[in-house]
């Protein structure tokens, strides 16, 4: 390993390097967090046109399933809004809120499948 000195370029090319990484892992942080609070609208949008419904099982599992479905959403945007206040770049707390989004996604998706077999 070679060390350089504080003011070569290699080292400023290193440091922009890791400037920049730091800044694309916020972008990905500052895109999840508005759309997950969205997406918690869109849950407790279902919730209330859900109830327009008949009271039967399917409307209930539906209920439970997009309340459940809600509180994925709130913890993905809490990790992405904890990974954009933290100092230095939060890769592996951004990569959660990620999965996590993307698995709020999906129980979304399976509970629209539920209101389609649900309305009559």
């Amino acid at each position: 390993m070679r060390l350089t000195p504080p003011d070569s370029p290699e080292r400023s090319a290193l440091k922009a390097g890791q400037e920049t990484a730091h800044r694309a892992a916020r972008g990905l942080s500052a895109h999840i967090l508005p759309t997950s609070a969205t997406m918690i609208g869109v849950c407790m949008t279902v919730l209330s046109i859900a109830h327009l419904g008949t009271g039967d099982g399917l409307r209930m599992a539906n209920d439970k399933l997009v309340a459940v479905d809600s509180l994925v959403f709130l913890a993905s945007a809490v990790m992405s809004f904890m990974s954009m206040r933290q100092a230095g770049p939060q890769i592996r707390l951004e990569s959660w809120a990620e999965t996590v989004f993307v698995v709020g996604l999906a129980l979304l998706a399976c509970a629209a499948v539920l209101v389609a077999f649900a309305v009559r």
